[in-house]
């Protein structure tokens, strides 16, 4: 290993050092709401930047600036568009009234709080969330292994299974020994080592193009490149549709039912403190999009003026580019590393959230409400982290093949999270007439259409295709969600007290 791959290689262990150390810190959860929730103790800054950091995953860093390498402002811009209008309506309509609707309840997981919201005396709709978290978040979790897998593998040249296992160990290690808290605040670090990386290359890059005119020239001589009505290839430009358009930003209405991002408006130590939670999130999530795009452009840029080979997969522009950089001594060596680390970090912030959710589910919602497994404090934390290592294990399995599809797997559990959880939680916070039944319809129905639009309705037609399944699902379950409560009588005089509860503390 020359002396460049060394000092990258060092860098990028010392910030899994510090991510393990973090983990050690916050070891010592006394029962499960501290370990699954970190008993509500957030600050603004760690909810806001945990809560994005935890959502973008390698996305960031890999698949929004390839396709705006590959094709143009159009489709990186429409996605952005939909992901920071739904990340900003999340925060405005949801964050604040789930924080005050969960705490009134006594509730620390998604599915205890449809169950307790709904008065689901049964917990049907508790082992049903549970059991869509697990189905969905599993693979979830494993595509994330895999993405660290296949960078460490291309970078340092080691064998992908090698390059796989140690990333998921340090990921596992560090969330079952702190729990949320570790994965908030690791989330949160990773932030700032995502924006650094994010900052760093789009500055190198521009200069490395000759300045933000060559790169604007440039994109402007590429027929549909510089254009969001349009999508550039190699035939030329090709019209993005209205439809499309519309398909695009429907990625936004996933926001409303993710777990592991939800769980942060759960966990803020003051509701109050969630405006400058929204302010700071929205923010970041705008410029780190941005950013991302424009890397993907300056690149293009940077080919044209024979800075940067022509890349035939534009997920790794930012690996590249980060070479570059550490061919200009000891010191760029080492930001590239940190470069590097941002890469990881885009991962690893949304891997720790998914594990935790997924085993959440399984020993709080599945084992112990359920199935009324009784067990005390310590008994219910060696519980958590028992089956924290179990899911890890699973991802790893999962993550075994190489040559499996990490984006695929997130578009559709994207989409089954979306389509199950989002509608029910809109509901659950505006419409007092919601009952537990019409939200198990919505919740069944959302995550049927899911697979029916994707393996049975998709291939029907080339056009249905190109539509994101989140969208059909999506008004799928809001209609059953509507149509069952209506026809299956009002819920309980206890629930709609609670609902009337809620809507006098949130009006405080």
């Amino acid at each position: 290993m020359g002396t460049t791959s060394a000092i990258i290689m060092a860098t990028i262990v010392v910030y899994l050092i510090v991510v393990v150390a973090v983990g050690v810190k916050f070891s010592k959860s006394s029962n499960s709401d501290e370990f699954y929730l970190g008993g509500r103790k957030l600050g603004p800054l760690v909810t806001a930047m945990s809560a994005e950091a935890s959502d973008m995953s390698s996305w960031l860093l890999m698949g929004l600036p390839g396709l705006a390498y590959a094709a143009g402002l159009c489709d990186p811009f429409w996605t952005a568009a939909g992901l920071a209008l739904g990340t900003y309506l999340n925060w405005l309509f949801i964050a604040k009234r789930l924080r005050i609707y969960s705490s009134q309840i006594g509730e620390f997981t998604i599915p205890g709080f449809f169950s307790k919201r709904f008065g689901d005396d049964k917990n049907i709709l508790r082992f049903f969330a549970a059991f869509v978290i697990v189905v969905f978040f599993i693979p979830y979790t494993g595509s994330g292994f895999a993405a660290c897998g296949k960078l460490f593998g291309t970078l340092f040249n080691i064998d992908y299974h090698t390059a796989m296992i140690i990333s998921a160990i340090v990921i596992i290690v560090y969330t079952t020994l702190g729990g949320f808290l570790a994965a908030s605040t690791t989330d949160f670090i990773q932030s700032i080592v995502m924006t650094i990386a994010l900052a760093v290359v789009l500055g190198f890059g521009i200069v490395k193009a000759g300045g933000m005119g060559s790169v604007i020239d440039n994109a402007k001589t590429l027929a549909g490149y510089w254009s969001v009505t349009a999508t550039h290839s190699a035939d030329g430009a090709s019209s993005y549709g209205v439809l499309t358009t519309i398909s695009t930003l429907s990625w936004g209405l996933g926001y409303f039912g993710m777990p592991h991002i939800l769980l942060r408006f759960m966990a803020i130590e003051d509701h109050h403190k969630l405006k400058l939670s929204r302010r700071i999130a929205s923010i970041w999530v705008v410029i780190a999009m941005g950013a991302a795009i424009m890397i993907g452009v300056v690149g293009s840029g940077m080919t044209k003026a024979g800075a940067l080979e022509q890349l035939p997969d534009g997920e790794t522009i930012i690996v590249d580019i980060a070479k570059i950089i550490s061919t200009h001594g000891v010191f760029f060596a080492a930001v590239a590393g940190i470069i590097l680390a941002g890469i990881l970090a885009s991962t690893m912030s949304t891997a720790d959230s998914q594990l935790l959710a997924a085993s959440s589910s399984i020993s709080e919602d599945i084992l112990k409400n359920t199935f009324n497994i009784k067990l005390s404090d310590k008994a219910g934390i060696i519980l958590a982290r028992a089956t924290l290592l179990v899911i890890g294990v699973i991802g790893v399995i999962v993550a075994w093949d190489p040559n499996g599809s990490v984006f695929k797997i997130v578009s559709f559990a994207w989409a089954g999270f979306g389509a199950a959880f989002a509608p029910a939680m809109i509901f659950g916070m505006f419409w007092r007439r919601t009952n537990k039944w019409g939200v198990l319809a919505g919740m069944i129905s959302g995550g049927a259409m899911v697979f029916i639009w994707e393996y049975l309705i998709g291939p029907l037609s080339p056009s249905l295709a190109k539509i994101y399944e989140l969208a059909p699902a999506f008004a799928v379950a809001c209609i059953f969600i509507v149509v069952v409560s209506l026809i299956t009588g009002e819920p309980s005089k206890e629930v709609i007290s609670e609902f009337d509860k809620f809507k006098e503390s949130l009006a405080k």
